[in-house]
């Protein structure tokens, strides 16, 4: 299952998922979106608020 964003398999190097950065691997906005939710750690490139369990990005969500 290669498409699978979770794929524990080694890193790639050119992947629109993530980077590297200082030997760690950073998720982008668009690994987040794939996986359909947020689990609240904060993560740099979350397009849910840091809110967890939200599953729509907050560009999306209506205002308040």
């Amino acid at each position: 299952m290669k498409d699978d964003v979770t794929d524990k398999s080694a890193p790639e190097e050119s992947s629109p998922y993530y980077y590297m950065e200082n030997g760690l691997m950073v998720f982008t906005e668009a690994f987040f979106l794939k996986r359909g939710f947020c689990c609240g750690r904060g993560c740099r490139h979350c397009p849910y608020g840091h809110k967890k369990g939200a599953t729509t990005p907050i560009h999306q969500q209506p205002e308040k």
